[in-house]
């Protein structure tokens, strides 16, 4: 299985939050690929910028060892674009984009990311 993280998933599995679940934590570690875009580090850093997380020492670091780095593509925004307008946040649906484009299924606890009709396993 391919799977895209959404970005609270990947702050997850790197802080060991019991929020992820450990059959999905056993699915990320089984994963043929586990990808975590571009747009979750642009993300994560928007947050960090705001006062809404901290980062501890080392996070990117950490992110590249556990992860394959999934770019953003003229495709992943020309499927975006094409998109209804089911989810407010602009990040998520590029994650969307990505996934759908990419043929990878995204695991998240999002319940408005089903909507898209791109696989997804319950985080």
């Amino acid at each position: 299985m391919r799977l895209l993280l959404d970005t609270h998933v990947a702050i997850w599995w790197l802080a060991g939050d019991r929020r992820l679940s450990a059959l999905t934590r056993r699915a990320i570690d089984d994963a043929d690929d586990a990808f975590l875009s571009a747009v979750s580090l642009w993300e994560i850093f928007v947050k960090e910028d705001s006062g809404r997380l901290e980062l501890p020492l080392g996070f990117v670091d950490a992110l590249r060892d556990d992860f394959v780095e999934l770019p953003l593509t003229f495709e992943h925004a020309l499927e975006g674009r094409a998109l209804p307008p089911l989810h407010r946040d602009p990040f998520d649906r590029m994650l969307v984009a990505q996934a759908l484009a990419e043929r990878l299924t995204i695991v998240t606890s999002d319940a408005t990311i089903p909507r898209y009709g791109v696989p997804v396993l319950a985080a």
